[in-house]
């Protein structure tokens, strides 16, 4: 283990779950709740319906921090809270949210765990979005997240360069998913096209690309390619390795780490509960691994260590690590 890097990593990109129970705020929809990700994703978080009816959802976080503490490498997980679409009038439109994991609740619940930070989510089209994010930042949110493909907005809308120009004041580094959604029953993916994020960077806000743009395709061009060109213009653009090692993408950190150019840019996330499931494997890799680095690493009890060690097998080098604590909002 080295000494550098030996509990002191960030994990920035880290899911938690709710059902409303215990007062919670949260709520899945019944498509959702139909779907086979429903029961996937909880088995994935170590938890049961049951146990969640009986205890409230703050046990996902419980676990979470539980098992986080368990980690040799990595100290801290930002817990992203999820917002949800809105109607024409500013108010959360339940009818067309998946899923909801209010601010408040993500907030008040990480607040109880040392090694859990709280990551917030606004939909811009909100009627008080702005006193939602002056809100959010007096709650210690460390970044602002946003799904635009399940959150129906345009990033390139000019309505939201209030939103902008807020989180440039705050401080607060806009997390926004890049690439084609599949962890939802439906969703709009030319939202989650790189090149809208042009208006955000131009007005100097931080933007970090979940997943690096890494799938899917946009006018003919793909995602990626689409996301290296923004990095060439802007320097306020980063990026997440979170979901990189995922069986449907086992070629796309390798070719993200051919850029040596963005190491500096790159952050660790693990979308965690993702490596709780079999998207996730070191026995995908027998082409970049030898068979005895593959068993070593299946071995490895804790998720978190676990992950760490495949993306270091893999080639991250140990920079990509330690880069979140100078970008997001500490």
């Amino acid at each position: 283990m080295d000494a550098a890097t030996a509990k002191t990593i960030i994990d920035i990109h880290c899911h938690t779950a709710g059902i409303g129970a215990g007062n919670s705020g949260c709520f899945i929809s019944p498509a959702m709740r139909r779907s086979w990700r429903y029961k996937v994703f909880l088995k994935a978080f170590g938890v049961t319906e049951r146990e969640l009816l009986q205890e409230g959802d703050g046990l996902v976080m419980r676990r979470t921090s539980e098992s986080l503490a368990a980690s040799q490498r990595v100290s801290a997980a930002v817990i992203l809270a999820v917002d949800g679409a809105v109607d024409d009038k500013g108010e959360l439109d339940r009818a067309r949210t998946e899923m909801f994991i209010p601010n408040e609740f993500v907030a008040a619940e990480t607040a109880r765990h040392p090694n859990l930070l709280f990551g917030a989510s606004i939909n811009p089209l909100r009627r008080d979005a702005l006193e939602r994010l002056e809100q959010a930042a007096a709650d210690g949110a460390v970044l602002l997240k946003w799904l635009p493909s399940i959150q129906h907005f345009d990033p390139v809308d000019r309505r939201l360069t209030p939103f902008y120009l807020k989180l440039k004041e705050l401080g607060l580094p806009l997390l926004t998913h890049t690439g084609s959604e599949k962890s939802f029953t439906k969703a709009q993916n030319h939202l989650a096209d790189p090149e809208r994020l042009r208006l955000p960077l131009s007005l100097g806000v931080t933007v970090i690309a979940a997943h690096a743009a890494s799938n899917g395709r946009n006018q003919g061009e793909s995602n990626h390619r689409r996301f290296l060109r923004l990095c060439g213009e802007f320097p306020n653009l980063y990026a997440d390795i979170s979901a990189l090692t995922q069986l449907n993408r086992l070629t796309h950190l390798q070719r993200l780490l051919k850029h040596p150019e963005l190491f500096g840019r790159l952050l660790y996330g693990t979308d965690m509960p993702i490596p709780n499931t079999a998207a996730v494997t070191p026995f995908g890799f027998p082409n970049r691994l030898s068979p005895r680095r593959i068993l070593e690493i299946s071995r490895i009890a804790n998720p978190w260590d676990q992950d760490v060690a495949l993306k270091e097998a893999l080639g991250v080098p140990e920079q990509i690590f330690s880069n979140a604590q100078s970008i997001i909002r500490l």
